[in-house]
């Protein structure tokens, strides 16, 4: 076995081994008192109500976080064995160690209060949408050769753009069309700059962001703070239910009770990984971002090529900018985006620039950050600038920790001249 492999076989054991003790410290200092687990909540806005309901559950604080020890060591023993067998340890091995490691970290937390499983899930997701739209636009980006730091002002115009036309229409899919449009343009803008104008695509992706900070800010405070029931009132979209699977227990209410946008969310996933992997689009689209002097030989249209990518891309991330206003029913706020897009470009590297991967590492980050939120809710005895920093101690501890180096893909950030 070569030298790369033994240490990739060792890490998941090594990772492994490094958690479960911190699962012993978490058992160790476990404060006295019980966790009262609640799995419902009626969250579905369109009126359908779940099959059945679970009964609250109470659990010792502490002899959770024993049980969850005993769990921890048993699974990093077993990643051990495989590894000095010089066998792969499963993912599932990896994922079930996640879940009850963090559903530890929950009980603990909660100690005292009351966790509601589906309103921790429904805030996660809704927080994730942003991500998922952004990383989305990533993947389109970086799979074609052309580096996305500009995920950022895409989300950010794409709400300030749909506040404003769902105001001035009083249509909400009016509004959905503009956000579209306004991602599109700035990522026209990024491929311009980057493709044409060969500008190094990191510095364009910073200045496009810090020029759309500007342009929404100058807007917002001379047009919509002056007159917000002009310009800054949007509809919301209605909320629908999907007969049948809204009525799922847990589940149902989370993902099939949600806002047009979100079923579009869905569809982007989905749509975006056949067209990567079952298509001759993406075929070309993957040639370009790894060998785009090779797909030119061949007669791929390597320049027009990423511009559409990069386009089709920054309207995705438009419609996730769409979510914080007409998905949410919110005015359009200053930097309202809060430094999404870098999240989902930490989403995008975690997921190994694969839409399905980054949609779940999206998810993970909006279930870090609405944590934040439930545990300042229900009054945590942590302190706040620590709940304030969670989601991005997250994003580096699995970006840098779990993750570890990764390659994307060959020809991105480099500028293509053809000959």
């Amino acid at each position: 076995m070569s030298q790369a492999k033994k240490r990739g076989a060792i890490r998941v054991p090594i990772i492994l081994s490094v958690l479960a003790l911190v699962t012993l410290w978490i058992a160790a200092i476990a404060p006295t008192g019980d966790t009262t687990i609640q799995i419902n909540n009626n969250l579905s806005s369109g009126g359908a109500t779940e099959a059945f309901r679970f009964a609250n559950i109470v659990t010792s604080t502490a002899f959770s976080a024993w049980v969850t020890f005993g769990l921890t060591l048993l699974a990093a023993g077993l990643a051990w064995w495989l590894a000095l067998t010089a066998r792969k340890a499963s993912r599932w091995l990896s994922i079930g160690f996640g879940v009850v490691f963090v559903f530890n970290i929950l009980v603990s937390l909660f100690n005292g209060q009351t966790m509601t499983i589906t309103a921790l899930l429904h805030g996660s997701l809704s927080l994730a949408v942003p991500l998922i739209f952004g990383s989305l636009a990533g993947v389109l980006s970086e799979r074609v050769g052309l580096v996305n730091i500009a995920i950022e002002g895409q989300l950010l115009a794409g709400a300030f753009v749909s506040a404003m036309v769902a105001t001035l229409v009083q249509n909400p899919w009016a509004g959905l069309v503009g956000a579209l449009a306004a991602g599109a343009l700035v990522s026209w803008l990024l491929a311009v700059f980057a493709i044409r104008y060969v500008v190094d695509q990191i510095i364009i992706g910073v200045v496009l962001n810090v020029l759309i900070v500007g342009l929404t800010n100058f807007m917002f405070s001379t047009f919509m703070s002056a007159s917000p029931q002009l310009f800054n009132s949007p509809p919301r979209l209605p909320a629908i239910d999907i007969p049948g699977l809204a009525s799922i227990p847990v589940l149902g209410p989370v993902f099939f009770s949600q806002s047009p946008i979100v079923y579009l969310m869905y569809l982007a996933v989905a749509g975006v990984w056949f067209a990567l992997y079952k298509t001759r689009w993406g075929l070309r689209l993957r040639a370009v971002g790894e060998y785009p002097k090779a797909a030119d030989t061949v007669g791929i249209k390597v320049y027009a090529t990423r511009y559409r990518s990069v386009m089709i891309g920054g309207a995705l991330a438009g419609l996730g900018g769409a979510f914080f206003t007409i998905g949410q029913s919110l005015a359009f706020g200053k930097e309202m985006t809060n430094g999404a897009g870098y999240i989902a470009l930490a989403a995008l590297i975690f997921g190994r620039w694969n839409p399905v991967y980054a949609a779940f590492a999206g998810l993970l980050f909006g279930f870090a950050e609405n944590l934040q939120y439930s545990l300042s809710t229900v009054g945590s005895h942590l302190p706040s600038d620590f709940l304030l920093m969670l989601p991005y101690v997250l994003t580096v501890v699995l970006v840098a920790g779990l993750v570890g180096k990764v390659t994307g893909p060959a020809a991105a950030g480099k500028a293509y001249i053809k000959s």
